[in-house]
């Protein structure tokens, strides 16, 4: 019966998959910063359609700042599988890093470009759009954080 109450000694190999899923995580969080993250777009009902115009993650100097804190995460994913499982745990600070920095590209806009809104009914509706490549970057990170924190503080 005392042997039930001991605990199970740490597999290495459960450590590592926290920093493989640091280092996936991580690299997604490279590629979106390549992707959409906001654009303007403007519709009208009169000619059936719009136009629209994407500003990619890395076109502003928040997405440059998200693409730098992935690959920095993935250093640190990359660290965790070679040497030490818990290395990876010190991706927690680009990861923290980037939530930030994808938070302020939202809330600090770059200009009157964020901020303009036309509302003349079908007519013509101008406005401000938050695209997919933003929320996937916003996923991404937070992922990084929560999976560095679980690489250093889980142990099965």
């Amino acid at each position: 019966m005392a042997e039930d109450l001991q605990p199970t000694p740490v597999k290495p190999a459960t450590r590592r998959r926290y920093a493989l899923a640091v280092t996936v995580a991580g690299a997604l969080l490279v590629l979106c910063a390549i992707l959409p993250w906001a654009g303007l777009e403007a519709r009208s009902a009169l000619i059936g359609g719009g136009v629209a115009s994407d500003v990619r993650g890395i076109d502003d100097a928040f997405g440059v700042y998200t693409l730098i804190a992935g690959l920095a995460a993935v250093v640190c994913g990359l660290a965790g599988l070679l040497a030490r499982p818990r290395l990876a745990a010190l991706a927690v600070l680009p990861g923290a890093a980037a939530v930030s920095v994808v938070v302020m590209f939202l809330t600090s806009g770059s200009g009157l470009r964020d901020r303009i809104s036309i509302d003349l009914g079908e007519m013509l509706s101008i406005g401000p759009v938050v695209r997919f490549g933003w929320f996937a970057a916003l996923a991404c990170s937070v992922a990084v954080v929560v999976l560095s924190a679980l690489a250093l503080f889980r142990r099965a």
